[in-house]
């Protein structure tokens, strides 16, 4: 039994698996989240976000750890704005330019869907704050984007790590063209620094080292940059790392390879433990994996602000099977 390795196993600060440096840790100093989990070589497979839907609203200046009601943001409109996401099932991410964070808003916003083929994020332009009240969050308005917008979580109200880790990787991310990079607020993961979600498919990354090329080119190919990839949003946990560990096992990297089918709880004879069989799509058979979550041994602080320890899930593959496709007239 092997356990599922990924974007958070890193083993080390100095160099990532892909043997590129990472880098420098500036005014990290070992007491800080990120440092402890690459220390540790935390995983950060199957930690992706459940949501798959996004509002991306345009808004430099500082954010506070609280961002939408903690900003520039109209705070008479942010209450409201934050009960229909929470309604719609749609999450709030503030965006600004990198480097940028005082310039003047072009009051811009987007709409993203990662869900499974109806992937699109399409941009609009607000007169005031209260347009985003009423404004359909369908895709049915806006220009559509070309290509992926890279967005790089430096929200260092919420965790230190996130802004000294995150803002170089920002300025310095090699995407094709400056409107497709931008900083947001908390994506989730601290730890996990730098982080970057991709969208409209909605890849998280973790503990992205350098410049971030090594991500940029994967997505260019089409393709995962499967060492730092925490997850596809929008997918259950078991999902998540039942296709990690198949992509490793079977060298499937394109960012449509793997779609889920179905997911079947299974009995574990260890009580602490959930087990889950996963089937998901291959390209001549489906591919059936057995994966296993488990607390952490040890309580570990998640954030740099975390008032105590806790433990979080572990996951480990078991084993994996093909199974021939089901003819169609069958």
């Amino acid at each position: 039994m092997a356990g599922v390795t990924g974007a958070g196993s890193a083993g080390g600060d100095d160099f990532c698996r892909s043997g590129v440096p990472a880098r420098p840790l500036g005014r990290l100093d070992g007491s800080r989240c990120s440092v402890q989990a690459l220390e540790r070589a935390d995983s950060g497979v199957a930690t992706a976000s459940p949501v798959s839907r996004w509002l991306l609203i345009e808004q430099p200046g500082p954010w506070g750890r609280q961002a939408l009601v903690q900003s520039r943001f109209d705070a008479r409109v942010a209450p409201l704005l934050a009960e229909r996401a929470q309604r719609e099932g749609v999450r709030v991410l503030l965006v600004r330019r990198p480097g940028d964070r005082l310039s003047d808003s072009g009051r811009r916003w987007a709409y993203a869907d990662s869900r499974l083929g109806r992937e699109g994020l399409w941009w609009s332009v607000r007169s005031t704050d209260a347009d985003l009240l009423t404004a359909p969050w369908d895709g049915s308005v806006g220009e559509p984007a070309q290509g992926r917008t890279y967005l790089v979580c430096t929200h260092g109200g919420h965790d230190a790590c996130c802004a000294l880790r995150g803002r170089p990787l920002a300025r310095a991310l090699p995407a094709p063209g400056p409107a497709d990079v931008w900083e947001c607020s908390h994506l989730g993961g601290d730890r996990f620094a730098a982080n970057v979600l991709v969208l409209p498919h909605g890849f998280y990354y973790g503990q992205v080292p350098g410049d971030g090329g090594l991500v940029v080119a994967a997505h260019d190919r089409g393709q995962v940059a499967l060492p730092w990839l925490r997850g596809r949003a929008g997918l259950a946990a078991p999902v998540q790392a039942a296709q990690h560990y198949a992509r490793e096992e079977l060298g499937l990297l394109g960012v449509d390879d793997l779609a889920p089918l179905g997911v079947t709880p299974r009995k574990s004879a260890d009580p602490a433990a959930e087990r889950w069989e996963v089937t998901l799509a291959g390209p001549v058979a489906s591919v059936v994996v057995t994966v296993e979550s488990r607390p952490s041994p040890e309580a570990v602080h998640l954030t740099c602000q975390a008032p105590a320890p806790d433990r979080v899930r572990t996951w480990h593959h078991l084993s994996l099977t093909t199974r021939p496709a089901v003819p169609a007239d069958s």
